[in-house]
């Protein structure tokens, strides 16, 4: 048995090594986006900007889907994810909701009754 099998948890991709090499060109083309002009050029011609960092098939549907479960699965690490996420007004309750299949609302209240703040930021 692989170490990836030992540690599997159903429904989850596990961010390995193998993950990390996997998506290196989405993770750091979603980097780049720290930087407003490549944010603004991503949304110029996401498509030209995809090709530039040499995204696969695979990670252009996601792109294209907006997917983040795809766009894991694609080797996509969660911290990189938050920057693509953010060009469209997503927060990381967005991505959680999509996560879970729920709603952002209900995410939210499934977040307070477990006694955790709905808007980490703001402590309640």
């Amino acid at each position: 048995m692989s170490r990836r099998e030992r540690f599997a948890i159903p429904g989850t991709t596990l961010f390995d090594g193998a993950q990390a090499m996997k998506g290196y060109a989405l993770n750091k083309m979603c980097y780049s986006f720290n930087d407003a002009t490549n944010r603004a050029a991503f949304k110029a011609d996401e498509d030209a900007y995809c090709a530039r960092f040499g995204l696969s098939t695979e990670q252009r549907e996601a792109v294209r889907q907006r997917d983040v479960l795809d766009l894991i699965a694609a080797g996509g690490n969660v911290y990189y994810l938050a920057k693509f996420a953010g060009i469209f007004g997503l927060d990381v309750q967005d991505i959680g909701a999509q996560q879970t299949g729920m709603t952002k609302e209900a995410f939210k209240a499934k977040l307070v009754a477990a006694g955790r703040p709905a808007d980490p930021r703001k402590g309640a």
